[in-house]
């Protein structure tokens, strides 16, 4: 399983810490105290990964050391921060997300009076439609 640390960048701010990587530019997050800017930050790089690979962008390599930005605030912590990028995308990718569709009401209504389940025949009727026994790689 793939393992990712990253150099991030805690700098104090009034209200908590600001989180940066200098390594994977646009990649920020806050916390209200050093412990939850950890976790946040931790989150933020995956999902941070996740869009990029998905964009089918170059992950860089980590750096083992960093030039902090000049303008950072003085008081800052440099700390690792580890993601797991094969977690977060069988996460995502797996997480259940509602859509919409559209029945005749008389089926509806049919389906509702035998206590039909949509979400678990939808899901099987559309792998069954595409031919889809098992999570295909991409997405595993």
């Amino acid at each position: 399983m793939r393992k990712l640390s990253y150099l991030a960048v805690f700098e104090p701010v009034e209200t908590g810490y600001s989180v940066y990587f200098p390594d994977i530019l646009g990649c920020v997050s806050f916390g209200k105290d050093f412990e939850e800017a950890q976790k946040q930050a931790a989150e933020a790089l995956g999902l941070h990964i996740y869009g990029m690979e998905k964009d089918g962008e170059e992950i860089p390599s980590p750096s083992k050391t960093i030039k902090v930005d000049p303008e950072t605030v003085s008081g800052y912590l440099v700390s690792p921060i580890t993601v797991f990028p094969d977690l977060v995308r069988n996460e995502l990718d797996n997480r259940a997300v509602k859509t919409n569709l559209t029945l005749p009401a008389w089926l509806k209504e049919l389906a509702e009076a035998k206590g039909v389940n949509y979400s678990k025949i939808l899901q099987t009727a559309l792998m069954d439609y595409l031919g889809v026994n098992e999570i295909p790689k991409n997405y595993k």
